[in-house]
């Protein structure tokens, strides 16, 4: 029976169910794989389930026995796909797993920061509404939605869904395409200049390329509104985190959102970390995707990706 190595099992979590692999083969789940740690734990292993760690040409041709490489994401940066061909070492990701997680993710930013709740939130915890002459407090105002203009940066898959969810709250819903490609949409295309311009809320959904890499610097902010919020689910790097630090404080837009960054952990000298309005932005480490249910399914395609190619089918091949 093949070998099986699961090399970062934590960024899956404790409580999914890895063991369904080992119907494959042996298996062999490791926690964390240190960059330095990849030789030894991949080992003579034919099959690799990968998240982040990278599998590069110089593991593929230490690595003689590899046969199979699953992305358990669908981004395959982390993987030389083109090395993968030359050595004919198949290469599954697992597309559309977490949609309607980020989806929700989207919104739950969006709301935590329009309707300012880390401020309310304190300001009963602290004592201070038990000591209030009246039974609200409207210090902070906050708008609707509804009738609004919702800007989506990268409409596929994740981009449609959120739309459809913004067209249900009410809003208006335009694009930027950062593919440039023209295609049929029900919604109106714009340059990046009017949507930045005029959306109360824009969201992110772009993967990482070099039409998007720098794509959100600051004189891009400094188009937005002053009540405006700006939110990035799709890839860090897209907004140049210092101009956005920047901007923040100049209170142009009003607040952000990030689930992304553009490296992962978050560095301690991070500009973002020193912004002096802190209640203008929120940032939630990379979870978007990882619902319960987005990281079952996620598992699950994986088992069936491996099924698939020890059957000799093609199923989830992006090498």
């Amino acid at each position: 029976m093949a070998r099986i190595a699961v090399l970062d099992a934590s960024t899956l979590g404790d409580d999914v169910e890895l063991e369904g692999l080992a119907r494959f083969g042996e298996l062999e789940i490791f926690s964390i794989t240190r960059p330095e740690e990849r030789l030894k734990n991949i080992g003579d292993a034919e099959i690799v389930v990968t998240n982040k760690v990278v599998i590069d040409e110089d593991v593929m041709e230490k690595c003689p026995n590899l046969k199979l490489v699953c992305v358990a994401a669908t981004g395959t940066n982390n993987v030389d796909l083109e090395a993968a061909r030359k050595r004919n070492i198949a290469v599954c990701n697992v597309p559309g797993y977490s949609t309607y997680s980020v989806v929700q993710h989207t919104f739950a930013m969006c709301f935590y920061l329009l309707e300012q709740l880390r401020y309310y939130d304190e300001y009963v915890k602290s004592g201070k509404y038990a000591e209030s002459p009246i039974f609200t407090n409207i210090e902070k105002p906050f708008w609707e939605i509804r009738g609004k203009r919702w800007g989506i940066i990268g409409l596929g898959t994740i981009g449609h869904e959120v739309a459809k969810v913004a067209e249900a709250f009410g809003c208006e819903v335009i694009y930027f395409s950062t593919t440039g490609i023209e295609r049929p949409e029900p919604y109106p295309r714009v340059s990046l200049e009017e949507l930045m311009s005029t959306s109360d809320v824009v969201s992110i959904h772009a993967p990482l390329n070099e039409r998007t890499r720098g794509l959100i610097n600051y004189q891009m902010l400094k188009l937005m509104k002053p009540t405006a919020i700006i939110l990035n689910l799709g890839r860090g790097g897209i907004i140049v985190e210092e101009d956005l630090a920047k901007a923040l404080d100049e209170v142009r837009p009003f607040a952000a959102g990030l689930d992304v960054l553009e490296k992962e952990p978050i560095d301690k000298d991070n500009p973002l970390l020193k912004v002096k309005r802190k209640e203008a932005l929120l940032i939630t480490p990379h979870i978007a995707w990882a619902s319960v249910e987005a990281r079952k399914r996620l598992v699950r395609e994986i088992e069936l990706n491996i099924e698939a190619f020890l059957k000799g089918e093609p199923r989830n091949r992006v090498a």
